[in-house]
């Protein structure tokens, strides 16, 4: 379907103009566009529009009423608005479409909250999470990244709450139709693809931490959120640095409610980050850098279709270590790489390795994207720069290419051919060497990658000894084991710990109540660290960690922790039932994206 939305090639973009008004579970909508303009000498007399569970009362074009109707309905791809236009659209004409229309209550893209659920608990809230093609729950659109807009949006909600969205903000006023409501105001003039269309409503409040950043949250976050996030600006100076200017303006962040389901969002001048993030001490402020990267490696240069999301990722994942080597130092660079390596081999250990799912460029036709998310574009695609870089001539050589290729393609879609003849291009004099690279494996083989690249394993080598004498250790050794063995270890090294024994055999469960014993993991609240652990437990059939792992999985919604957790819970015949039973009693405040998967791995499918 998002092929069908490009409308025959007739029309190059769309830019929305929009009034949302946000009713008790509902976005009402009367949005209008136009076609930048026809181009190609054919008429155009329909427009094809994506859309999902949504209703329509009303189009007219150019302000004469349209016949609209509706296609066949797939599975997950939702449903075709086709509009027949009342005129022939030529060329260098445009035409103006007005949509009147609702989103469902239950709508893919949106998360409503009671007051109760909030953590002011007076207050209702609503979030937006439309990648990857979920824009199309909450307004027709053409739901597919080939396709970039701008958009104006004026949003209207009760006075009390306030509105963002993925756009600088321009502006409030009250709303002249109903005086307990006030219209925000939001104009996005980068051409973004739909996918990072963002709205969020709730009693908001914001700190400011740099001079183009506000963090916004609860009020009950919102401090500890501004200390938590306060290297902001310097991340984003070093973006600069390194990838060319930030165009967007504004870059605040948005800490969201547990239930979030994914690390962070880089929706334009807004990025949406999961409270678990929120570690004390600044040790997972890695997401904010990749978020900032974003800006340029997947928001101004474009994946063309999600086969090629590894574009979008591979070199987020690439330029936000690249950010962390420039400020924390180039081993902490080759540590976090090493780690992504390691969180590959897990992904491609539960996936399977020969899953077509886990190809660099994954055949995606009529897969739900949703079900094909993965580590896999993030740290196969990486590694595959991480060796590039080796292979042409060290970190500043390759960031000399990545620069290149956003200048080249800013502001537009691009696919793995285009980036590839980039590559060849611009490395014109080593094409022998680019020659050697087994393109093939690379892009269109399941599991691990055809090479791994050379890391420092400075920061490494203590998480990897102590992980082993942990797996070689007898019951007569575990008095060994002290506290004194994490001394000088930073949060990452635990982490790095912890994720080298989940690719190995479980540990008895002996060994993880002695680990429980001389460490007092359960008693760390930092959430990378805790949900390794937990897994470990789970994995080792120690019981006395069940109660621990369900809270996690459910007070949280994060879907890197919560589906892992859920799916080891479920493959412990000790906690099966109860974990069939605890997902089923909290799947009413689960995000929809979140639920639909937890419950396909809990075979609970609706």
């Amino acid at each position: 379907m998002c092929e069908r939305c490009l409308v025959g090639a007739c029309v190059k973009g769309l830019t929305y103009s929009s009034r949302l008004e946000v009713l008790a579970g509902a976005l009402v909508s009367s949005s209008l566009f136009h076609g930048s303009h026809v181009s190609s000498f054919t008429f155009v007399a329909c427009e094809v529009l994506d859309t999902k569970d949504l209703q329509v009362f009303k189009v007219t074009v150019n302000g004469q009423d349209a016949k609209f109707a509706f296609g066949e309905k797939h599975k997950f791809k939702g449903t075709p608005l086709e509009i027949t236009l009342p005129f022939e659209l030529r060329r260098g004409q445009e035409a103006i479409i007005e949509i009147s229309f609702e989103s469902s209550p239950q709508s893919s893209a949106l998360q409503w909250f009671t007051p109760e659920q909030t953590s002011g608990k007076k207050h209702p809230f609503l979030f937006s999470q439309c990648q990857a093609t979920h824009c199309r729950a909450i307004l027709p659109c053409q739901d597919t990244p080939a396709v970039k807009l701008t958009y104006y949006a004026e949003v209207s909600v009760p006075k009390e709450l306030v509105a963002l969205m993925s756009a600088n903000r321009d502006g409030e006023m009250p709303d002249p139709e109903d005086s307990s409501r006030k219209i925000y105001r939001f104009r996005q003039n980068v051409p973004i693809p739909c996918y990072l269309i963002a709205l969020v409503v709730g009693a908001l409040e914001s700190r400011q931490i740099g001079p183009r950043t506000l963090v916004w949250a609860e009020k009950e976050l919102v401090d500890k959120s501004a200390y938590e996030f306060a290297e902001t600006e310097a991340m984003l100076q070093t973006a600069e640095d390194l990838a060319g200017p930030y165009v967007w303006g504004q870059y605040d962040l948005l800490v969201l409610p547990p239930s979030f389901p994914y690390g962070g969002m880089e929706n334009p001048c807004l990025t949406f980050v999961t409270p678990t993030l929120l570690a004390g001490d600044r040790s997972l402020s890695n997401v904010i850098a990749h978020e900032i990267s974003h800006s340029w490696t997947g928001n101004l240069v474009t994946n063309k279709t999600w086969e090629h999301f590894w574009l979008n990722e591979g070199h987020t994942v690439y330029l936000e270590r690249r950010i962390g080597g420039r400020l924390f130092g180039e081993q902490f660079r080759h540590f976090q790489a090493l780690g992504g390596w390691r969180e590959l081999q897990n992904t491609i250990k539960t996936l399977g390795d020969t899953n077509p799912i886990t190809n660099l460029v994954p055949d995606l036709s009529d897969i739900d994207l949703d079900a094909a998310y993965s580590s896999v574009p993030y740290e196969k695609g990486f590694a595959l720069l991480f060796h590039l870089e080796q292979l042409l001539g060290g970190p500043d050589v390759f960031m000399g290419f990545l620069k290149a290729y956003i200048q080249q393609f800013a502001y537009k879609s691009v696919g793995t051919d285009e980036w590839k003849k980039f590559l060849y291009s611009y490395f014109k004099d080593k094409v022998d060497i680019l020659d050697k690279v087994d393109w093939n494996s690379w892009m269109h083989a399941p599991g691990m990658p055809p090479v791994k690249p050379t890391y420092d394993m400075t920061l490494a080598n203590a998480c990897v000894a102590l992980s082993q004498r942990w797996i070689k250790a007898k019951e007569s050794d575990l008095g060994s084991f002290s506290l004194a063995d994490l001394k000088g270890m930073s949060s990452h090294q635990l982490i790095e710990f912890l994720g080298q024994l989940l690719l190995e055999a479980p540990l008895p469960v002996s060994h993880v109540k002695r680990m429980q014993q001389v460490y007092d993991f359960n008693a760390i609240t930092n959430s990378e660290i805790r949900f390794r652990w937990l897994r470990l437990c789970i994995q080792s059939k120690w019981e006395e960690a069940i109660p621990l792992a369900l809270k996690m999985a459910t007070d949280q919604g994060r879907m890197k922790f919560t589906r892992p957790l859920f799916r080891d819970l479920y493959n412990f015949d000790k906690s099966r039932d109860l974990t069939v039973k605890t997902f089923l009693e909290h799947r009413a405040c689960m995000h929809p994206v979140t639920s639909m998967l937890v419950g396909k791995d809990l075979k609970q499918d609706q």
